[in-house]
């Protein structure tokens, strides 16, 4: 546990449908952190992409009933924001926030021990937060027992992505949080038919992160991509990795040939591939029902799960009384399943 004059919490008025947002103070500055459910049981945390947090990157999933089935009823979540990215963030300064993928991880360590957890049971992220979260599970590889990584990246940018990465740069510095910079993310995020086209208006989705992206700093965005933007790679590090990991792929997404990558070097032992059609990097958001079936199977075969007898309370995905078994098929779900 960390001494108490180095990290003084601070406890916000905030609620989020039951959960409570603290603000734990580390060497790099503050985190915000929210947590839902009992701190009695496992912990789960998440990590979200570029420019996002837990309200724009994973309500989706942790808000449809069958999710609260199996998260809420089996762990204590901790959505974990990085800095400066949670709502009503002031700017961050300069000289304390983190300055590489490293100092991120290493807050993450910092975050866990001020809540007195040894060890995480899950770590679920999405895209850069993905990266975040294995960097994390490799240096600290007793303090993880489980990953769930949505369109993961494991190298070093490559060329187009530094430029691309560099082009969003230089638009925040001299023009902020602007209009084309928000289309950019946007294409990051979500596949092409739920942006909208001429015909057909954006989805519910998209406006609402379209709004949640007006309140970032643009100052507390660039932080963050300039560290994963010099991100180094982990490719040699994920083989010798032992903790259960499942990975969500998106035909539809700009980083799919690199999601790819990272889930085949992973030990095949001891990790689970899921490609979902037709849908761009956030599966959390624009297909969460995708998820579901995957992650119980996944909770069950590594004992991470406790089925929920009380009456009333949401029901498993894999209830037959819910779903027929035909809607169980992998095409129905648009997924393609791997070993």
């Amino acid at each position: 546990m960390a001494d108490s004059n180095d990290y003084i919490p601070l406890y916000a008025e905030k609620i989020y449908l039951g959960g409570k947002e603290h603000h734990v103070r580390t060497r790099c500055g503050s985190v915000s952190v929210i947590v839902y459910g009992d701190q009695d049981k496992p912990a789960l945390i998440t990590y979200p992409d570029l420019a996002l947090n837990h309200m724009s990157c994973f309500q989706g999933l942790f808000f449809c009933p069958e999710a609260a089935y199996l998260l809420l009823h089996n762990f204590c979540i901790y959505h974990i924001s990085p800095p400066g990215h949670e709502l009503g963030a002031a700017p961050i300064c300069e000289s304390t926030s983190p300055h590489s993928v490293d100092d991120l991880a290493d807050q993450i360590l910092e975050v866990l021990n001020f809540f007195g957890l040894g060890a995480v049971m899950l770590c679920m992220g999405v895209t850069a937060g993905a990266y975040i979260l294995t960097l994390f599970a490799m240096k600290y590889r007793d303090r993880v027992l489980g990953l769930i990584l949505v369109s993961p990246l494991c190298r070093a940018p490559s060329w187009t992505e530094w430029f691309y990465n560099k082009v969003m740069l230089n638009l925040l510095y001299f023009y902020g949080m602007c209009g084309l910079l928000k289309e950019v993310l946007l294409q990051r995020y979500y596949s092409k038919e739920v942006r909208g086209t001429a015909d057909v208006p954006e989805s519910d989705i998209v406006q609402a992160c379209r709004r949640l992206l007006d309140e970032r700093h643009a100052s507390n965005v660039m932080r963050f991509l300039e560290a994963i933007n010099g991100r180094p790679d982990l490719t040699s590090g994920l083989k010798k990795l032992r903790c259960r990991t499942l990975i969500f792929v998106r035909d539809s997404s700009p980083f799919h040939s690199e999601a790819l990558y990272t889930a085949f070097k992973f030990d095949r032992r001891f990790s689970a591939l899921v490609e979902v059609q037709a849908c761009g990097s956030m599966v959390t958001e624009e297909q969460p029902d995708a998820m579901l079936i995957p992650m119980e199977y996944f909770f069950m075969r590594y004992g991470l799960y406790r089925p929920c007898h009380l009456s009333g309370s949401p029901r498993s995905p894999l209830t037959a009384s819910c779903i027929s078994p035909e809607l169980l098929s992998p095409e129905s779900l648009g997924l393609n399943l791997k070993p």
